[in-house]
């Protein structure tokens, strides 16, 4: 988030990290100069006008109302608030003007909901949506730092004959892949399969789509991709698609097959846009489109949504 704000120059006068007393007086870098991180309480908040929480569900529950009484808008990047009718969820590609009535707080989406809305939303304005299936395959930076180290790691001794030795996942994720993000229920959906879904028909204001997610992790650092199957309300064709997806904001089109060129994530890492490829028919449906797409799940998937929110709100006077 902190090289989001100064890469888009977003105007800040002050700069005040917080995070628990473990972290009190870390210095991190912002624009060249030091920035001492001070400790989260609910008296921190003062003079603060927008607040960008990324610090888990727990703590924002606990916090954010806090800051919202001191007079911050706070742009939530947990689940905490994401399905709350009251909260705003918003990517600003697709729907912005939900901010106009934000009360304090607006959610930031799921890092696969956020790139999928980005490349539906064209699709859905020209031809309307019916069915959407999506199957995602998450980089292990999803998870954390720990899942990071623990692929680099694993990958290693793997390489050199030693057992995996898995801590961070419940198997080896070094040459292998997890259908499993999230805890699962009693219909068999992972958490992440639910918020990719429920967050998808928020976004697209869709309350009833038929939306069905698989949510895979998979051995790569940084970057999601997704498989998406369309069934749109009227009939359109992959050309259509691609000149829909060549103007949109926030995508880019790369789609060249036939030149081995498509979204891949090791492309879309350090990147802002979502990287949309492989549109084709489904053979299997008259209405039916395919299309692949890869992102940087840090920066679209997370701080670059985040400050995107806070741009929109701060250029719109909805503060």
């Amino acid at each position: 988030m902190l090289r989001v704000l100064e890469e888009r120059g977003f105007p800040v006068t002050e700069l005040r990290p917080l995070a628990s007393s473990r972290s009190v007086g870390r210095e991190l870098e912002y624009l060249g100069r030091p920035a001492l991180v001070r400790e989260l309480t609910e008296d921190a908040f003062e003079d603060i006008d927008v607040a960008l929480f990324s610090a888990g569900a727990t703590r924002s529950r606990a916090f954010a109302p806090a800051a919202v009484e001191a007079g911050a808008v706070v742009i939530d990047n947990s689940s905490a608030y994401r399905m709350d009718p009251a909260v705003p969820l918003v990517v600003p590609e697709v729907n912005e003007e939900a901010l106009a009535g934000h009360a304090g707080i607006v959610a930031n989406p799921n890092c696969v909901a956020a790139p999928l809305v980005v490349a539906l939303k064209p699709i859905l304005d020209a031809a309307g949506l019916e069915r959407v299936i999506v199957s995602s395959y998450q980089a292990v930076s999803g998870t954390g730092l720990a899942a990071v180290e623990e692929l680099r790691a694993q990958s290693l001794r793997v390489l050199g004959g030693d057992e995996a030795a898995p801590e961070v996942y419940p198997h080896q994720i070094a040459f292998n892949v997890l259908p499993h993000i999230d805890t699962f229920d009693e219909d068999g959906q992972t958490g992440e399969e639910r918020k990719v879904m429920e967050e998808t028909r928020k976004m697209l204001g869709l309350a009833d789509l038929p939306v069905s997610a698989t949510c895979v992790r998979v051995p790569v650092m940084h970057g999601h991709s997704e498989s998406v199957h369309i069934e749109t309300t009227t009939q359109i064709d992959p050309d259509e698609v691609r000149n829909l997806l060549m103007t949109a904001p926030g995508v880019a089109l790369v789609d060249e097959p036939a030149y081995n060129r498509y979204p891949m994530p090791i492309d879309a890492a350090g990147r802002d846009e979502v990287l949309v490829g492989r549109i084709r028919r489904d053979p299997s449906h008259p209405r039916g489109i395919v299309l692949w797409l890869s992102s940087d799940n840090l920066r679209k998937g997370a701080a670059t949504n985040a400050v995107q929110v806070a741009e929109s709100i701060v250029t719109n006077g909805w503060l």
